[in-house]
């Protein structure tokens, strides 16, 4: 599958970008964290996304989070990109800020949001403040292309700091970042468009967008992904479903399945993709067959590494029943913090916290 920007997916499988709590506690990239990501290479996925990278210090999400707000993450991201590559996987960095999700312990100051927030206790932006914070994500996409990696996705979803610019209850802004949709989403269009602009001709940019909760609504983010799709400023958009055959939450749009509000739309030389429950083959031909280009796998490819591999291999391949022995994850390339942080998914591994530690 080719894109307008970038090297080509080998096939329709990618990793999806999952939170993995591997990295050095500043920010860069681990022995663990570096075999987990690989390891999935050589299991013939064709492209492998990072786990969230924060783009600016203060927006870490979550302890042992990978960063690449600073020069001195690039020579492990170097090598990480290398050796994905080495294996014929596209290899991204998914860009992140945790906005008003960033924990004041761990950040060691109030979080930063669109708007004062007193549940959290986020302080809002300045202007200025989000005029930065546009240019510390395409500082960090630069810093990807410096470490050799083939593209970037902005993280837009899961109520992080762009999706809560796009949250209309989130962002009460009075400047040009706040109020009509089109200025909550100027921010998004800011960090594209800059990334376009001062990246080489053949990086490619992808942007992860939630199409419902957190506040969002559904026809604002039908309407925006139908305007960056007709752009065609990304080469692809990544959906988060959580459930690919789920409903809209809301009842007036049940008439369809969420992922079918965003497959009608016109894309152009965009490519679409989605994450959500996505575990067998048949889940995977389901998404192919109802109009997505390509799938992002998260526990699927966290059971086995060389998914893609064995599918090819056997068509009725079907995946390892959960819950899990921890002994079967470390077999998969997982380190022990993962493991750990995995023993927090109900239902997905069999021992108790006690025996992972």
């Amino acid at each position: 599958m080719t894109f307008a920007h970038g090297p080509a997916m080998k096939s329709r499988f990618a990793l999806a970008p999952l939170t993995n709590q591997q990295s050095n506690p500043d920010g860069t990239v681990s022995d663990d964290e570096f075999k987990w990501l690989t390891y999935r290479a050589k299991g013939g996925f064709a492209l492998v996304m990072t786990c969230a990278a924060h783009v600016q210090r203060i927006g870490q999400g979550f302890s042992g989070q990978l960063g690449i707000f600073g020069d001195e993450h690039i020579p492990g991201l170097t090598r990480l990109a290398a050796e994905i590559k080495r294996n014929d996987s596209v290899a991204v960095v998914q860009l992140h800020h945790a906005g008003m999700r960033s924990p004041k312990d761990l950040i060691g100051q109030a979080p930063v949001a669109p708007s004062d927030d007193e549940g959290t206790g986020s302080r809002g932006l300045s202007t200025a403040e989000v005029e930065q914070l546009a240019e510390d994500f395409i500082a960090a996409a630069l810093r990807a292309e410096h470490a050799g990696f083939d593209g970037v996705e902005i993280h837009g979803a899961h109520s992080y700091i762009l999706c809560q610019f796009l949250t209309e209850g989130l962002n009460r802004r009075d400047d040009r970042y706040g109020g009509s949709p089109e200025n909550r989403a100027r921010l998004i269009n800011d960090i594209i468009h800059g990334i376009r602009e001062r990246c080489r001709p053949d990086f490619s940019v992808g942007l992860r967008l939630s199409p419902e909760r957190f506040g969002l609504k559904l026809l604002e983010i039908r309407e925006l992904a139908r305007q960056i799709l007709a752009e065609g400023a990304i080469d692809y958009l990544d959906l988060s479903l959580w459930d690919y055959a789920k409903l809209p939450v809301d009842e007036a749009y049940q008439n369809r399945t969420l992922m079918d509000w965003f497959t009608d739309l016109p894309r152009g030389d965009v490519r679409l993709g989605c994450a959500g429950k996505i575990m067998t083959p048949d889940d995977a031909r389901a998404c192919l067959q109802r109009g997505m280009d390509f799938v992002f796998l998260g526990r699927a490819a966290i059971l086995h590494h060389d998914y893609p591999q064995r599918l090819a291999a056997d068509p009725g391949f079907t995946h390892i029943a959960t819950p899990v022995s921890a002994d079967h994850l470390r077999a998969e390339g997982l380190g022990p913090a993962f493991v750990k942080y995995m023993q927090t998914w109900q239902g997905f591994v069999d021992e108790p916290e006690s025996a992972l530690a």
